[in-house]
């Protein structure tokens, strides 16, 4: 059996801003699914992180402020409990689906140093910690394809189904994208099975470390020359920062 067609998990968040050193988690969910087509499971968990969150970010998430503050809990056990969910499906084997790793893992990373006073490298270590991100995926298997590249338009571009929309609406936007980065990755690996299928997880890992990198130079030469700044280095996990920098 293909990876493609394998166990897979995925992770989300959906987070105060677009930070990832500064910050914070809001909402986290974890999608497993056994095989492709399966119905999946949804573990997800609701975060007060003790800042203000905007209005857009409670909105989006079909929550009021007051229910966040009600039912959402403290950062410092959740944080702890999605990396031990993450360490469990590393245990188990199951690649872990996260659109955007840098930010989606750099920021559970940083919320555990900031509540934990530990990380998230330190936390997996010695684990097959695999993970499938569909943004490298997509950038380095069809680079020159024009137009934009969200979650949603590769979900068209891919024409990626969920097993069960309904699992996704019940979890909330979270698990909703978390279950579309997931369709969307096993419909890569369809669309390119020709270069993938041959591929273990730890090999493909490897891989996507040196494709993003070539992703980021790709992006820093165009951006020079528009006199912008391309998004930082580091897959799947950013670099911490130097103190002097925080």
């Amino acid at each position: 059996m293909t990876w493609f067609e394998g166990p897979l998990a995925a992770f989300g968040t959906a987070t105060t801003g677009a930070d990832a050193e500064e910050d914070r988690i809001v909402v986290a969910s974890l999608v497993v699914q056994d095989l492709a087509g399966t119905r999946p499971r949804v573990t997800r968990w609701l975060v007060d992180p003790g800042v203000p969150v905007p209005a857009a970010v409670v909105g989006g998430l079909g929550l009021t402020h007051d229910c966040l503050h009600r039912t959402g809990r403290w950062p410092a056990p959740v944080v702890a409990e999605v990396a031990g969910a993450l360490g469990g499906q590393c245990t188990a084997g199951r690649p872990l689906v996260v659109m955007d790793a840098p930010f989606g893992l750099t920021v559970l990373d940083r919320e555990l140093r900031r509540h934990r006073a530990t990380s998230l490298s330190r936390l997996l270590t010695g684990m097959p910690f695999h993970v499938l991100d569909p943004r490298v995926l997509d950038g380095h298997l069809d680079r020159y394809r024009k137009g934009p590249r969200a979650l949603t338009d590769l979900s068209e571009h891919y024409k990626a189904e969920r097993a069960d929309p309904a699992d996704g609406t019940r979890g909330g936007p979270t698990t909703l994208a978390a279950l579309t980065a997931m369709e969307v990755v096993r419909a890569i690996g369809r669309r390119f099975a020709g270069r993938l299928e041959r591929l273990g997880a730890a090999e493909l890992h490897g891989l996507q470390t040196g494709w993003h990198a070539e992703l980021v130079r790709g992006q820093q030469s165009w951006f020079s020359r528009a006199g912008e700044e391309a998004a930082g280095a580091g897959w799947p996990l950013r670099p911490e920062r130097p103190a002097e920098a925080a």
